[in-house]
């Protein structure tokens, strides 16, 4: 009887273990992923964190649009920090620049991509799924400035006068700040994570929020 007993518990054990490493698997899976946003990716600068790299190049390009709207009377200049721009938005557009060669439409859309796979991971927590999406949707409205910033930059490039090229530029400034800060799109006062509100520095808020409950 005894001996039956001691067989059935250690069954029982070997389940629970079993079980354990599975959670705990299932668990790093969604951390790995959370890693790869915030921490540490192969082929970004540096080897920095999706995420990080976006906001290094964000502020390259925010920089640069900054310097491109200073004068709208200096034709030269405007054009000059619009290819900056679009260098450090998305370095496929063009080959040489100021940014990091990664581009903020990469790493956006990289760490929009990744957050999903770690909300989507087998074990991944509430506070990951919920902050998850915050972070994505405010990556997301990244991507899609990029994309705007590439066309404007392409229209500027047409231009022939500081006439004409003034007006696109301080479009462009505006777009390229709000890569960091979004926009109050609603206009409640505030900046949220909500589609074509949030931007980079919001993903980076949920983000800590999402490693602060995962104890990372």
């Amino acid at each position: 009887m005894k001996r039956t007993s001691y067989a059935a518990l250690a069954a029982l054990l070997a389940v629970a273990v079993l079980a354990g490493g599975n959670l705990a698997a299932q668990q790093n899976a969604a951390h790995n992923h959370i890693g790869h946003v915030t921490d540490a990716w192969r082929d970004t600068p540096d080897g920095q964190g999706l995420l990080p790299a976006a906001i290094a190049e964000a502020e390259i390009a925010a920089r640069h649009a900054g310097l491109a709207a200073s004068d709208p009377s200096n034709f030269a200049s405007m054009k000059r920090h619009t290819t900056h721009v679009l260098h450090a938005v998305d370095p496929e557009q063009i080959e040489n620049g100021p940014g990091l060669g990664y581009g903020v439409k990469r790493g956006a859309a990289g760490a929009a991509r990744h957050i999903t796979a770690a909300a989507n991971s087998d074990g991944a927590s509430g506070a990951v799924q919920t902050h998850a999406v915050h972070v994505a949707t405010s990556a997301q409205n990244t991507v899609a400035r990029a994309d705007e910033i590439v066309m404007l930059a392409k229209r500027i490039a047409r231009t022939t006068t500081a006439a004409d090229a003034a007006p696109l530029v301080a479009e462009l400034n505006t777009l390229a700040q709000a890569l960091l800060s979004g926009v109050d799109a609603n206009g409640d006062g505030r900046t949220g994570w909500q589609e074509g509100e949030g931007g980079l520095e919001t993903a980076q808020t949920h983000a800590d929020l999402m490693k602060q409950a995962e104890g990372l």
